[in-house]
């Protein structure tokens, strides 16, 4: 794999020399040869382009094509971990931290600048997503070509730019520059369109996104697969660790496509006002959707906004409950509140609003929740914390799907023996022990040689504390349900 890393690298870096084109980063790309400059919060950043006419020797149906089935026990195999690399030209690298800067400020800043914003001339927080731009991805000696790699997050990127820590999670979509590259049409990552690998930020044990997902699945939701993937990058001076991620599925990708009957459905991903389902605030900025974007209608998320806020919710709650399963897969949403809250996750909602989507299954036309983004799992949380139990430090009018839901003696009872199932199945305390047991053997020597610069733990010593912390939480929480489930 070095000898095609290293080839691979001292052919792009020829290439950038040559430096004949460049495109918009954008998804409104230019054809092959002209010139454009992409702008991020007012400074001109450019991706280059180059070798148009190269051949994708390594391109096999199985592992490139469209017309493979995604194939989970490759990509998300729990017992091992592997690697990634990336190879981007030094050129397309220093525009990728370029835009950062002028996203964030300069990398490690921390002082105000101009207007408020961070040192280095960027602002505090920014809206807009990181460029793209096309890299090779190599895993076991095998070649993707002209892949759209970009950074992604929100805070934590932001904090971990702030931080001077440049083990940032990225967005991976591999035919991103089909337009760009006709050879690469339609390609794929064994049946995988796009993935997010994620950094692990702020989790010195680097399971919780992993173990919460797992936890999720095997109480019957829709979430996706996750597995554990070092990281190594060459931007032009050989590859260098980037420390140990976890690779996760993308929602509106291959999780409704095969987690459901179809992907025909409308797929909303919520975010900011409107997401917490108070009255008078559906908007339809707040849910923007992934599917069907070319149709303007949100009049299934205007009617689970009707009936939630029904006047016969207390008067008729028989009548209320059937207007709210016509519309919204309550059962399952019951399902997903129970084991958010006994296994403790506060950035989600009840707390934010976000990190949730909301798919519209043809199967039953009914709004069905998916989890997402659950690196803050398995702790008691800042911001507030994680929710009790009972949601007495809840405001139902304020995230109306918890609060009235559970003021429903019906839907309290479901609620109640989902919560003993969580302690009773995959959140067991012995049994989730075991898991952080098995997990930590495997990531243990990736995690513990991750270096200065590309790594949030102060010491291995962290990730050892991290994991004991891990599992006196599984037991307080076994603790917690009994205590509540005994009232």
């Amino acid at each position: 794999m070095k000898k095609s890393i290293l080839k691979t690298s001292i052919f792009t870096s020829l290439a950038v020399l040559v430096s004949f084109l460049f495109i918009n980063c954008s998804d409104d790309t230019d054809t092959i040869g002209e010139s454009e400059e992409t702008t991020s919060s007012g400074t001109d950043t450019t991706v280059s382009l180059d070798d148009p006419d190269f051949e994708p020797v390594d391109w096999t149906t199985d592992t490139h094509s469209k017309d493979a089935d995604p194939d989970f026990d490759e990509v998300f195999d729990n017992s091992e971990v592997k690697r990634f690399d990336f190879v981007i030209s030094e050129e397309n690298w220093e525009a990728m931290l370029a835009d950062m800067t002028n996203l964030y400020g300069t990398l490690g800043g921390t002082n105000s600048g101009p207007g408020g914003g961070m040192a280095g001339g960027g602002t505090s927080s920014s809206d807009e997503d990181p460029i793209f731009v096309p890299g090779s991805v190599f895993y076991n000696g095998t070649e993707w070509y002209k892949v759209g790699l970009r950074f992604k997050g929100n805070s934590s990127l932001q904090s971990a730019w702030q931080s001077g820590i440049l083990k940032l999670a990225f967005k991976m979509d591999f035919d991103e520059y089909e337009d760009d590259y006709p050879q690469i049409k339609n390609q794929r990552f064994y049946g995988f369109k796009k993935f997010s690998l994620k950094n692990n930020y702020d989790d010195s044990s680097f399971l919780r996104e992993k173990v919460a997902s797992d936890i999720f699945k095997s109480s019957g939701l829709a979430v996706s697969n996750t597995s554990f993937y070092t990281l190594y990058v060459d931007h032009g001076d050989g590859p260098e660790y980037f420390g140990l991620y976890t690779l996760v599925e993308e929602v509106d990708n291959t999780v409704i496509d095969t987690q459901f009957s179809s992907d025909d459905g409308n797929l909303y991903k919520p975010e900011d006002y409107g997401a917490s389902f108070a009255e008078g605030t559906f908007n339809e900025e707040g849910f923007e959707k992934k599917t069907n974007e070319d149709e303007a209608d949100w009049s299934d998320i205007e009617s689970l906004f009707s009936a939630l806020h029904a006047d016969n919710r207390t008067t008729d709650p028989e009548a209320w409950r059937t207007n709210l399963e016509a519309v919204f897969d309550v059962d399952t949403f019951l399902n997903y509140l129970a084991v958010n809250t006994v296994i403790q996750n506060w950035d989600t909602y009840g707390r934010m609003e976000h990190n949730y989507y909301l798919y519209n299954n043809p199967d039953n036309n009914l709004l069905t929740w998916i989890p997402w983004d659950n690196n803050e799992a398995l702790q008691g949380g800042k911001l507030g914390g994680s929710l009790s139990l009972d949601f007495s430090d809840l405001s139902s009018t304020t995230w109306p799907l918890i609060g009235y839901l559970y003021q429903d003696e019906v839907y309290k009872a479901k609620y109640d023996a989902y919560v003993q199932a969580v302690v009773d199945g995959p959140f067991e305390t012995s049994y989730i022990q075991g898991v952080y047991d098995t997990y930590s053997s495997l990531v243990e020597p990736y995690a513990t040689s991750e270096v200065d610069g590309y790594t949030f733990l102060n010491s291995s010593s962290s990730f050892y504390s991290a994991i004991s912390t891990l599992k006196s939480h599984a037991s307080s929480r076994a603790s917690a349900v009994n205590s509540y489930l005994s009232n």
